[in-house]
């Protein structure tokens, strides 16, 4: 199956414009924590996401499952990094984590520099509307709405203008391939075509991080590596830094580092081949 060509740059025009943090005037701004004690990652800029010392505990009848354990990361601007591991190894949990949809039991979560973990729901909705997008395993299409429709959710929610709106839609669908299958309902679509909607719909909102929990595990391995290949090429077209959880062997060549989780422990760090 051969991809689209993403050279072609997207309508530079549109920006979703910078997260609001929804700060009155008489409370301070969440503040990112001293230069000096953050990483830097392996190019020596700042990282777009880090974890610092990341621990998550659930309780289990009379014990505590350590879902994650200490766990330190950084992740380039730009960079595709694989998270693999078996199932219950921490990689959904580090992912919540990471994109605000949980809070840590100990440790801290960055996002270009500023502390999520200590941020009000309301400031981790419009974090998750601007900064953070996710493409999860089941794809969660609106069955109703088309393939258009679907991926202008993010547009509408930022109010958007039609224009701009229905311009950054076609440019998204071309770019993973879908350019004539804009009103077909998610019925009408392969699994394959289901997720690349969901990753256009993911990009629409321009996010400089996209978070993707096992993107292909629905799919035939054929499908699935072409899912991450595409993932590769719109991340490189975007500028989009990505994160994605995968315990499929295959997924991994695609990546620039594959990081290694075990029963919730960081194990290793390695940059792929």
């Amino acid at each position: 199956m051969s991809l689209p060509d993403p050279g072609r740059p997207l309508d530079p025009s549109f920006t979703p414009g910078p997260p609001q943090l929804g700060i009155t005037d008489t409370e301070a701004a969440v503040q990112p924590a001293a230069v000096a004690s953050r990483p830097s990652t392996a190019s020596g800029e700042p990282p777009i996401v880090e974890a610092v010392g990341l621990g998550r505990d659930y309780p289990s009848g009379d014990s505590v499952v350590h879902a994650l354990r200490g766990v330190d990361l950084a992740v380039a601007r730009g960079e595709l990094v694989c998270v693999r591991g078996r199932s219950g190894s921490g990689k959904t949990t580090l992912l919540n984590l990471l994109g605000g949809l949980d809070r840590p039991t100990a440790g801290q979560v960055r996002v270009e520099g500023v502390e999520i973990t200590t941020m009000r729901e309301s400031q981790l909705v419009d974090l998750r509307r601007r900064t953070v997008s996710f493409v999860f395993q089941g794809f969660g299409l609106v069955p109703i709405l088309s393939a258009a429709e679907n991926v202008e959710i993010p547009l509408r929610l930022l109010e958007v203008d039609g224009r701009t709106r229905d311009q950054r839609v076609r440019d998204l669908l071309e770019l993973v391939g879908l350019g004539r299958r804009a009103k077909h309902r998610p019925h009408e679509l392969s699994g394959g075509e289901q997720q690349r909607v969901a990753i256009a719909r993911a990009l629409a909102n321009k996010p400089r991080l996209l978070l993707a929990d096992e993107p292909t595990g629905q799919l035939d391995s054929e499908t699935g590596h072409t899912i991450m290949t595409l993932l590769r090429s719109v991340v490189r077209a975007e500028g989009v830094t990505a994160i994605v959880a995968t315990h499929d062997p295959m997924m991994l060549d695609v990546a620039d580092r594959v990081v290694t989780l075990r029963d919730g422990s960081l194990e290793e760090q390695a940059r792929a081949s």
